[in-house]
């Protein structure tokens, strides 16, 4: 069966966006049920926060919710506008470039809001926690680095032996 290079780009589309949703499903669970909240962008608990200062993440995070809920329901409503689009069985692939620039567009804020409340978090750090944190960092950079290089290694093809 050949696929047409519209029903290949449907097809990429969708789980472009089944993917993207799933992120801001989780980072919507995150917000608004706690789980995870002292940090998306930081590894707070790796640096021992006393009471106080959890309690202060904890109403940084909780004073976002208003702003953070109605780009969750922008993107839940993004999303099914996609998957109408995608079984309504006349697809056009404009409007579903201009869902996914939308969907592009909200998950950036969302990535936005949640840089800055972890800007906010940060500073409540003393200076041994952020001297840990910035540890903890680097050791999750270079482990990145080594994950990557070892997968783009195992992605390699060998070349064959002449």
């Amino acid at each position: 069966m050949k696929l047409s290079r519209i029903q290949v780009v449907a097809v990429t589309l969708a789980l472009m966006l089944v993917a993207v949703m799933a992120v801001a499903q989780a980072v919507e669970h995150k917000h608004m049920h706690g789980r995870g909240m002292f940090g998306e962008m930081l590894p707070f608990h790796a640096v021992d926060l006393t009471d106080a200062q959890k309690a202060q993440v904890k109403q940084l995070y909780q004073s976002a919710r208003p702003t953070m809920q109605p780009l969750f329901q922008q993107a839940r409503q993004n999303h099914e506008a996609m998957i109408q689009l995608i079984t309504s069985g006349s697809f056009e692939e404009a409007k579903a470039q201009a869902l996914a620039n939308q969907s592009a567009q909200i998950h950036a804020q969302i990535e936005a809001q949640d840089a800055q409340i972890a800007a906010q978090a940060y500073q409540l750090l003393t200076p041994e926690q952020k001297t840990k944190m910035s540890e903890v960092l680097a050791k999750r950079q270079q482990w990145f680095q080594e994950h990557m290089q070892q997968k783009q290694q195992s992605e390699t093809p060998a070349e064959p032996n002449q």
